[in-house]
């Protein structure tokens, strides 16, 4: 439940927007402009959403002699250090022009993914240091500006641009992951990444000659501009922030997790399952025809896809009932599923049900909070107006917190890999998320009684 971009820039851009007619929303600059932020969101988040397949392949090659709570790292410190940097990249999207920094993304894509390429088996700081603290830490530069960047072309179509930007986040999650295990067996890890590196290299290239900024720059902020920790003393932003960082705790974990726990289901039989019934004949007979990273990551990419679907609806829903009134139920329903669906899974059937329907109440989420903006909706009504971005950005720090250790933590439960082991992952998740669905309702009612309310 993290926000990976900074919604202050959004909100903030809307009264300058509102002034403009409709007529000006009809402009080829602002449409390849949209098209210009969907790439960087399809290299970006489109290469994180891909960790459950380095996972995957790191346990049986790269990496195989470690467990899956430290290969983890790698993942988190993609999105932790996006999460901890977003506030200074926020603040450098008004001032800078946005070629400069998708040039620092793509730059910083391209050495992560070669530097991959060539990073020994068997050292793990080589691929800590590339694909997680490199890529993590030049990658949000490019995401911090291009929501913003596309929004400010529109006012009435405008959470129609901003879906359209979120969807490049779960199509790119669906397509490199084909792409790479189709290319791994063909041609090697090695220059699979390096054809990333080039993909990385063209969509920002052409994100770059496409996209045009329509308000000017503001002036550079300083730092005790960009963040604000007074919030905290108010029980309902502090609440609401303890909700995110609990819900980060379990919200990746099924895209960790969920592909490697597949292939031990057929492998083996149910991970879950009392007795650890075998798997029908028939469903292994056809499944095992394919290759294991294919079988155990088309999982993963039915999540993914299901999110692809229902993400740019979301927005639109969340704006009409209110995005914290929607946040909570989708948040519980989300546990839910986790404690009952994925936890008492007993065939594949079941698995791949779970991982669509966790797909689609995940960009619900996702929705909520990005598209909706729960988070500056409900601090920009909590701050005073001078400080909204401010405590804007010591939220987005507070984040880091579930998003750097929630993985990892799970990895801790899965060592052996056995069925209890895993059983212990999901019941884990499953409570996170219904303790932040707790703790966001409880926000709910501290920031008003009445649900009828929007909020």
């Amino acid at each position: 439940m993290q926000t990976r971009s900074d919604p202050e820039q959004i909100e903030g851009r809307g009264d300058d927007a509102a002034h403009r007619k409709d007529g000006d929303e009809h402009t080829v600059a602002g449409w390849l402009t949209v098209a210009g932020s969907f790439l960087v969101y399809f290299v970006s988040y489109g290469y994180m959403n891909s960790f459950g397949y380095f996972q995957d392949y790191y346990l049986g090659h790269s990496l195989a002699g470690y467990p899956s709570s430290v290969i983890a790292i790698i993942g988190s410190l993609q999105l932790g250090l996006m999460n901890l940097i977003q506030p200074v990249a926020g603040g450098l999207a008004d001032s800078y022009s946005p070629s400069i920094l998708y040039a620092v993304a793509a730059v910083g894509a391209i050495v992560s993914s070669v530097g991959v390429s060539f990073a020994q088996p068997g050292h793990i700081w080589q691929f800590i240091l590339t694909q997680g603290v490199i890529f993590g830490s030049t990658a949000v530069f490019g995401t911090a500006v291009s929501l913003p960047l596309a929004s400010q072309h529109f006012t009435r179509r405008r959470a129609s641009a901003i879906g359209i930007v979120a969807s490049g986040n779960s199509a790119g999650g669906v397509c490199l992951p084909i792409m790479f295990s189709h290319l791994v067996p063909r041609i090697g890890f090695g220059w699979a990444l390096r054809i990333a590196a080039l993909i990385a290299l063209v969509c920002y290239g052409i994100a770059i000659l496409i996209s045009r900024p329509k308000l000017p720059r503001k002036p550079v902020k300083s730092i005790w501009s960009i963040v604000d920790f007074n919030g905290f003393r108010d029980p309902r932003y502090s609440t609401l922030a303890l909700a995110n960082v609990v819900g980060n705790f379990g919200l990746y974990v099924p895209f960790y997790y969920l592909a490697n726990l597949f292939t031990r289901a057929v492998h083996r039989g149910s991970p879950s399952g009392s007795r650890g019934e075998e798997l029908p004949s028939p469903a292994y007979q056809r499944i095992k025809l394919l290759r294991p990273s294919d079988v155990s990551y088309r999982v993963v990419q039915c999540a993914i896809m299901s999110s692809t679907l229902t993400n740019p609806s979301g927005g639109y829903v969340a704006d009409h009932t209110g995005g914290l009134n929607l946040l909570y139920p989708l948040t519980a329903i989300s546990g839910i599923l986790c404690l009952t669906l994925w936890l008492l899974s007993t065939s594949v059937s079941m698995i791949v049900a779970f991982a669509c329907l966790y797909g689609i109440f995940f960009s619900l989420i996702y929705a909520c909070i990005k598209l909706a903006g729960v988070t500056p909706s409900v601090t920009v009504r909590l701050s005073p107006t001078d400080k909204v971005g401010a405590r804007l950005g010591a939220f987005s720090i507070w984040s880091t917190i579930g998003v750097f250790t929630g993985t990892p933590i799970g990895g801790a439960f899965v060592r052996r890999g056995t069925p209890e082991e895993y059983q212990h992952l999901i019941i884990f998740t499953g409570m996170c998320l219904t303790a932040s669905a707790v703790l966001q309702f409880a926000t709910r009612i501290l920031c008003d009684r009445d649900l009828r309310k929007k909020w």
